[in-house]
Parts: C-alpha cells; sequence; structure tokens
C-alpha cells in the first residue's frame, strides 16, 4: 500500500524545496503520493499554516518547518507505512 502525503506549501519557499527533495530521499523505502497543497488556494489551510510552512501531513499526523529533519520525516513514514502494512 502507498502512503498519501499532504504537502503544505506555498510558491517561492526554500524551506518548501528543500522539505520536497528530503521527501524524496525516502520514496523508495516508503513509496508514497504527493499531494501538493498550496495554502494560498484554500483559505483555512492559509489561516493554520501560513507560519508553518511546509507541513508535511500523512494520516492525519504533521510536521512543520520546525519539525522537519531527516530523522523526523523518516520516523514518520516508517510509523505510518508500518501501521499501514499491519491493517492488510
Amino acid at each position: 500500500m502507498m502512503l498519501h502525503i499532504n504537502f503544505y506549501t506555498k510558491e517561492n519557499c526554500s524551506l518548501c524545496v528543500d522539505a520536497e527533495a528530503l521527501l524524496s530521499t525516502f520514496k523508495r523505502d516508503y513509496p508514497y503520493e504527493l499531494e501538493m497543497r498550496d495554502i494560498y488556494s484554500n483559505d483555512d489551510w492559509l489561516e493554520k499554516y501560513q507560519l508553518l510552512i511546509p507541513v508535511i501531513e500523512v494520516n492525519g499526523k504533521q510536521l512543520n518547518c520546525e519539525e522537519i529533519n531527516y530523522d523526523s520525516v523518516k520516523r514518520l513514514l516508517k510509523e505510518e507505512h508500518e501501521e499501514d502494512v499491519g491493517n492488510r
């Protein structure tokens, strides 16, 4: 089963580019589909995430700009992948 990741972002966001590149390093081990969500396309997203982007969301669990690093992203993807596999 493939994970679904909601990736909250905006144009011209260098942190978002870095976070997306970091995510891509795990795609082989933890296959996922990435849904890009521009916070300026939805008022609720803009209000909720404007100071937090990028935000990576998997199965309702989120990492924001202050929490995104190699270890935290790997841990989130690993936990959610194992949970998905266990629920088959």
